[in-house]
């Protein structure tokens, strides 16, 4: 996973606290970041960056 690759994917997005499916799938094929370098890259961020209207219904 290419963490600088991300934070800067997120600031030029003006992601900082939260994210949606739609904009994590976005960046995912903008920036050739894989969703799940991205989930994983929310979860550890200290505070943690949520996933809002997930595509799937799995995060609210």
């Amino acid at each position: 996973m290419d963490e600088n690759l991300i934070v800067r994917a997120f600031a030029e997005n003006g992601i900082s606290t939260e994210i949606r499916c739609e904009e994590a799938f976005a960046i995912s094929e903008k920036y050739g970041i894989s969703k799940m370098d991205i989930a994983r890259y929310c979860n550890r961020h200290d505070p943690k960056i949520k996933i809002r209207s997930c595509q799937l219904g799995c995060f609210k």
